[in-house]
């Protein structure tokens, strides 16, 4: 397929630093590729303005909120679509995240998705598997943020194993290396906790194995240079970090003391207050896992955005797979599904003719998804649906998608006054209508006409909706016009007018 796009925007609010990386995507004879044109960096050490009850401080919202607004500039002209903003540990932890989140779309002028641990290890697993050399057998990379670590093993540019562990430099330096003050044991505490972290996972990845190892984005980039520049490794021919070389920077951490004051070629400024919670975690992933040498690249979650969202625009949408994988594994009826989404969109059109392609991709996925629940049990299996859709690992969608169509699925059957614990949530009216209309009219698992039936929308959202039906067609389905008639009812009982009208021939 042809390329319909020409620039591509991602921007990552990371635990450690924010980054903003424009790209241009064209052909090329291996498919489509994505050429780098522009990129910011900003140490905005998000995670480090964490406080102790888990909120982000207003000192580093308003750091952040500055870089966002330069950022925002740089993308002023970009269609919406054409921008993908993540956010990784520190906003998924943080408990006053919905509202820093508000003042960050406002600053950067594009929605902001926080994404999830494996999630993250996915699209830095395709960025960095799109920047290094293509090998045979399986490739493992390794992303040590500023607070979470992730681990992929993968083969050529598809990710196999993922996983993302809560220790990344900002938090390990803060913890353990306060003020950049380095000693024998705050340095062996650090490895430590991070080695207890990574056992957790160090079998089942040794089990799955690796032909070569890939060190991604700022810590390892960054290690690899302080490496290099300053003739660490063993040899001039050796990849870019190697337990050797890691082993003799050690040394010279404790040697300095206080790393403010370490002149090193590859140390940047701006690096050292995370430098030993970095190193930490690189030791410990080299003794767990038993490496000797790792390549390093700074493409990792920026890249892997990029290809996302470019696969999006070419019709490769992961999400879309996702979805028909967990149709599978759930054992969905996919003749119900496709009957509900097509009843849903219809009825969707008529209630809202100018819904956004977004909207209807939304209310599609959610009517194919809808009956997931019914693996678990046939009673109340909307909560079961919601549950596994809230909960699950759905590489391709952020949690806030995922939240999204949970609240769809608990509320397409059953009372609605569950909308009530919903209040300040983003679910809309208009598709949750047509999708429970949709499910009720399918319930013999037939195929439905609505020539019978149509809905004309009221002029305050879901509010004021008429349900038109013919007289004749009601009375050959009597079960449908008593459903029909106790939905309206649910909808009057929290307060939202509707009514049921029967027209005569």
């Amino acid at each position: 397929m042809s390329l319909t796009v020409q620039h591509l925007a991602a921007v990552d609010l990371g635990s450690n630093s924010f980054r903003m990386l424009v790209g241009k995507a064209a052909e090329s004879p291996h498919g489509a590729q994505i050429y780098p044109l522009d990129s910011l960096r900003e140490p905005v050490r998000l995670g480090a303005g964490l406080d102790a009850g888990k909120n982000l401080t207003e000192e580093s919202q308003q750091r952040a909120l500055a870089t966002l607004r330069r950022f925002g500039e740089r993308l002023r002209q970009f269609h919406p679509e054409r921008v993908r903003a993540v956010a990784t540990n520190a906003v998924r932890v943080a408990k006053n995240a919905p509202q820093f989140l508000q003042r960050a779309q406002q600053a950067l002028g594009f929605p902001i998705e926080v994404i999830a641990g494996r999630e993250e290890a996915r699209l830095v697993y395709i960025g960095a598997a799109h920047s290094v050399t293509p090998s045979s057998g399986n490739r493992l990379v390794v992303d040590i943020g500023g607070g979470s670590t992730e681990f992929i093993i993968g083969s050529g540019l598809q990710p196999r194993v993922m996983e993302s562990l809560y220790i990344g430099c900002v938090s390990m330096s803060r913890d353990f290396f306060p003020a950049g003050r380095v000693d024998e044991h705050r340095m062996q505490s650090a490895e430590l906790a991070a080695r207890r972290e990574i056992q957790i996972i160090a079998r089942d990845f040794r089990k799955t194995g690796w032909t070569s190892a890939v060190g991604s984005s700022g810590t390892a980039r960054a290690l690899a240079d302080i490496l290099v520049g300053s003739q660490l490794n063993p040899s001039p021919a050796a990849l870019g970090i190697t337990r050797a070389g890691l082993r003799r920077l050690r040394k010279l951490y404790l040697q300095a003391e206080d790393l403010s004051t370490l002149r090193l070629p590859g140390l940047k400024p701006d690096r050292v207050p995370v430098a030993a919670g970095g190193l930490a975690i690189m030791l410990a992933v080299f003794e767990e896992l038993g490496l000797r040498e790792m390549e390093a690249t700074d493409a990792g979650l920026r890249l892997g955005v990029l290809y996302d969202l470019l696969g999006r625009e070419q019709r490769q949408d992961m999400r879309e797979l996702t979805v028909q994988q967990f149709m599978q594994r759930y054992a969905v009826d996919p003749r119900q599904a496709a009957r509900v989404e097509q009843l849903a969109l219809q009825l969707l059109e008529q209630i809202e003719p100018l819904a956004t392609p977004q909207r209807r991709q939304a209310l599609q996925w959610a009517a194919r998804l809808h009956e997931v629940g019914l693996s678990i049990s046939h009673s109340a299996y909307h909560k079961h649906s919601a549950y596994i859709v809230g909960n699950a690992d759905m590489p391709g969608f952020s949690r806030s998608e995922q939240a999204a169509m949970a609240e769809m699925l608990l509320c397409h059957g059953g009372k609605l006054k569950k909308l009530a614990s919903l209040a300040g949530s983003d679910l809309d009216l208009r598709s949750l209508l047509a999708l429970r209309l949709a499910v009720l009219l399918a319930r013999n698992r037939r195929d439905v006409e609505l020539d019978g039936l149509r809905l004309v929308p009221g002029t305050q959202g879901v509010s004021g909706t008429r349900i038109e039906a013919a007289a004749q067609w009601l009375r050959a389905s009597p079960l449908t016009q008593y459903s029909l008639e106790q939905e309206v009812g649910e909808w009057q009982r929290v307060g939202l007018e509707m009514q049921l009208q029967t027209l005569s021939a």
